[in-house]
């Protein structure tokens, strides 16, 4: 039982149609293996599109609860299930840029926005991808994000800049400068831990 409060935890997420074969997987795996290494329970609604995530026991701590839950949001935006896991390495986030806060409601511009983000045959989504080391995943109305949490964060001010219209050139130049002060924050912390 969780102290004081007498409930256990309990996450909803809403999952589209198209994706709960994705998070539930061949014969239930992906689910089954989210469940396994974190302790929680999972119940696919198929019906209603919706995932109910909570622990299995009194003794699974809450934050597996929230971890599984970014975990099934991830392969809800498109990533697949072997990239979804990356989010249990605690250093890892899960963010998302919803792209209607750059184009309103106008598909056209909805598509040519993706299509910077994208680029030529991925060619900008893969070099975002190499320059930060992050997974990224172009979706329908949003750009979903999973790395380590500085550098998740500049992929996202990328994406939001070449959704505001920047040059690429200008963006790939923003990003260099931004992943050199990671790096060096990185290994200043990996020596750090390395003398303690």
């Amino acid at each position: 039982m969780y102290e004081g409060v007498g409930v256990r935890p309990r996450i909803y997420v809403k999952i589209p149609q198209e994706r709960l074969g994705a998070v539930i997987g061949e014969e239930g795996s992906v689910k089954m293996e989210i469940s396994r290494r974190l302790g929680v329970s999972i119940a696919v609604d198929t019906e209603n599109s919706v995932a109910v995530i909570e622990p299995e026991s009194g003794s699974t701590p809450p934050i597996n609860v929230i971890k599984a839950a970014e975990i099934v949001k991830a392969i809800a935006y498109g990533f697949t299930p072997d990239k979804a896991m990356s989010l249990l390495n605690e250093d890892y986030v899960l963010l998302v840029v919803d792209l209607k806060e750059f184009t309103g409601d106008k598909e056209n511009h909805l598509r040519r926005v993706k299509g910077r983000i994208i680029g030529e045959g991925g060619r900008a989504r893969r070099t975002l991808e190499e320059l930060t080391g992050t997974y990224i995943v172009v979706g329908e109305y949003h750009v979903a994000i999973i790395g380590e949490y500085e550098r998740a964060m500049a992929t996202k001010e990328a994406i939001e800049m070449l959704a505001q219209g920047r040059m690429h050139s200008t963006v790939y130049k923003h990003l260099n400068t931004l992943m050199r002060d990671v790096k060096r924050r990185e290994k200043l912390k990996f020596w750090g831990k390395r003398f303690e």
